[in-house]
């Protein structure tokens, strides 16, 4: 089976900052308006296609961009139904749900296929017909939260997910692991997915939570959990934790450069490791040299060197629409949330150019 995947930016579009250095909680944010920092990973129902489980995790590491307008809607469980078997038969089904068959296996790839598309709306109808048919099916809550965060709908995708999380845990209870047996594997995902929703949803505590424990289920460093706990930790002002994660994902992903090394700099200047900020705000700055927070970012580091006519001068080189925003506190604090010492280094900076008083 071809599994397809979402990349939710979790900000809203009001709160955008250019390449997606950070938005309201942390930064998720879109290529064009940014690169996304924190994501939604995409849920597919396992098949007996003789994959193995890396295989499907694998195929669900692929990202698309995009988030619209707050949408709400409420989702209620409702009784177990009759589900259609490969067979055409019927039987009601109690148990969890980790494989569709027949009817329900249809419905669900429709599904799948409108969201590959890009056709968001459709597919959350889909997906909502899917989980009153079939309330304790797994994926199909999980398919819907994604479009839920896809529009913006932050609260009732966690919802959405909190219930898929609730069955996947009942299904690894219920299920022994055995040949041929396919159980719910994807509990780190669904965490993850969470975790990410309730940090950009004012929920950071609870975000660390679900990241901590994705970390943990997933037995063995992984780049993308270990960017999101690193910024949730940092969220949560344990530095000293999120300064070695975000190193231990950079590591991971040397040869690339992301928005969420500008963090990491940050996060290493809270901790007095101004050669390190530097270092890695300098290669961010390379590679996204017109984005405002990075010329911000890397002023800031250069008043902090000493040089205080390059700092004015990169400063300055931020058009003054954006450029004032970083003498907005409200801007500094709630959208781009930039730790103590790099706010502090920030104020200095926009007094020596006469934004602020």
């Amino acid at each position: 089976m071809k599994h397809h995947c979402i990349w939710a930016a979790l900000a809203s579009s009001s709160s955008l900052v250019a390449h997606g250095f950070s938005s309201p909680y942390h930064p998720a944010s879109v290529d064009g308006a940014g690169t996304c920092l924190s994501l939604c990973q995409h849920q597919q129902a396992p098949e007996d296609d003789g994959g193995s489980v890396d295989d499907l995790v694998k195929g669900r590491r692929n990202f698309l961009s995009s988030l619209v307008a707050l949408s709400s809607s409420t989702f209620v469980l409702s009784p177990p139904v009759a589900i259609a078997d490969g067979e055409g038969s019927t039987s009601l089904t109690p148990t969890v749900i980790a494989t569709p068959t027949g009817d329900l296996k249809k419905l669900f790839r429709e599904g799948q296929a409108l969201e590959a598309q890009g056709n968001i709306l459709a597919a959350q109808r889909i997906y909502t017909k899917a989980t009153k048919i079939a309330p304790r099916f797994i994926y199909a809550w999980a398919n819907l939260a994604n479009t839920l965060v896809a529009q913006g709908d932050l609260s009732n995708a966690d919802e959405a997910y909190t219930t898929a999380i609730s069955l996947c845990e009942q299904n690894l209870s219920e299920v022994e692991p055995s040949f041929g047996t396919k159980r719910c594997d994807d509990l780190y995902l669904l965490l993850l997915n969470r975790g990410s929703v309730r940090l950009n949803n004012g929920k950071p505590s609870e975000g660390l939570a679900d990241l901590s424990k994705s970390n943990d289920l997933r037995g063995r460093p992984d780049s993308v959990i270990l960017e999101n706990l690193a910024r949730a930790q940092e969220i949560n002002s344990y530095y000293g934790l999120a300064d070695r994660n975000y190193s231990t994902a950079i590591s991971m992903t040397a040869n690339e450069v992301a928005p969420f090394w500008l963090r990491s700099s940050m996060v290493k200047f809270q901790q007095g490791d101004l050669t390190g900020a530097f270092d890695l705000a300098r290669r961010v700055e390379n590679r996204f040299p017109e984005a405002p927070e990075v010329r911000a970012c890397y002023a800031c580091l250069l008043l902090a060197k000493g040089d205080e006519d390059a700092a004015r001068r990169k400063y300055l080189e931020i058009p003054d629409r954006p450029r004032l925003k970083y003498s907005d506190r409200e801007y500094v604090d709630r959208v781009i949330t930039w730790p103590p010492a790099m706010k502090e280094t920030l104020a200095q900076l926009t007094k020596a150019v006469g934004d602020t008083n």
